[in-house]
């Protein structure tokens, strides 16, 4: 079991001993994503792996918050704002701008990115260092508008 899991089971207990209703939720969803790949896969994920299924997870809860601010729905915005916070205490520590830059530059040297048409070489190089670490269609901003300069 990856220590992810692990921490993820553990910190479930303990939200249930601690009645602690959202986390608690928050954390059966989590596990519920891992699961549901762990069986579609047929393999143990490893903690990348998991990563990747809370950074998903991030994304689709920043992406509903933008649509109930439309809709003026404050109690649902608040809900989403909660598992949001929840769920990026198990992502790693994200990258700063500055770091972010660096691996751009790293990514556009090592992959000879001078145009548009490298924009999948570019991505292919750093998703793996910056996935659950910045918002991946931030970092695909920063790199479309350094090739096109």
């Amino acid at each position: 079991m990856s220590e992810l899991k692990k921490r993820l089971s553990d910190d479930m207990k303990s939200a249930m001993r601690s009645k602690e209703k959202l986390r608690l939720l928050t954390i059966r969803t989590m596990l519920a994503g891992v699961k549901q790949q762990e069986v579609d896969t047929r393999l143990d994920l490893d903690d990348n792996a998991i990563v990747m299924i809370l950074d998903k997870m991030c994304k689709q809860r920043r992406e509903s918050i933008a649509q109930f601010k439309k809709a003026s729905r404050d109690d649902l915005v608040d809900k989403e704002e909660a598992e949001l916070a929840i769920i990026k205490t198990y992502l790693p520590e994200p990258l700063r701008e500055d770091e972010l830059k660096t691996l751009i530059a790293e990514a556009m040297s090592e992959t000879g990115a001078n145009s548009i048409r490298d924009m999948g070489k570019v991505m292919a190089f750093i998703r793996p260092k910056a996935q659950g670490r910045a918002d991946m269609a931030e970092v695909s901003g920063m790199i479309k508008s350094q090739l096109l300069n």
